[in-house]
Order: C-alpha cells, then sequence, then structure tokens
C-alpha cells in the first residue's frame, strides 16, 4: 500500500490540475464538490478536502493570495495538510 504521504499528493494533485477522477492503488475515485464548490475526496478512509477560500482563517487567507492547500481528515481528526505541494503531518 502507498502511505499516506503519496496518496495525498497524488489526489492535490488531480485537485489542482481540475481532473475528475484520480487512480489509487487501482481504483478510481471521483473528485467531488460540496455546494459552495470546494473540491474533496473521499479515499481509503480519509477525506481529502481543499482549503475553503471563504472563511476568516489564515489558511483560507493564503489561499485567497494563491497557495494551494488540500487538507487530511480521518473522521474528525485532521491528520496532515499539504500546502503547495509539501505534505506536512499534524501532531
Amino acid at each position: 500500500m502507498e502511505n499516506l504521504n503519496e496518496i495525498a499528493l497524488k489526489i492535490y494533485n488531480a485537485i489542482f490540475k481540475k481532473e475528475k477522477n484520480v487512480d489509487l492503488q487501482g481504483e478510481t475515485f471521483t473528485i467531488k464538490k460540496f455546494s459552495r464548490g470546494i473540491k474533496y475526496v473521499d479515499a481509503m478512509g480519509y477525506r481529502f478536502i481543499e482549503q475553503n477560500r471563504n472563511k476568516k482563517s489564515k489558511w483560507a487567507k493564503k489561499a485567497r493570495e494563491g497557495h494551494q492547500i488540500i487538507w487530511v481528515i480521518k473522521g474528525r481528526k485532521y491528520i496532515a495538510q499539504i500546502i503547495d505541494g509539501e505534505f506536512n503531518k499534524l501532531n
């Protein structure tokens, strides 16, 4: 199995290249959108979600400035973040 870093980076690249799907370990996962247009992928027990630019957080501000940010979530816990192609494990 590919590690979380590799999977997250594949999803990150697919989302920001505006692809409709991403292939992981022989399976195809659809890149979906919430009603507000925020892109996400549910795969391998995780949710990979694009930063909402319309929030008031420092991360939303960075996204509005042009940074590309994806969050990796498992259940209700933030596991990792990818910002501008760099994977950062949280805690």
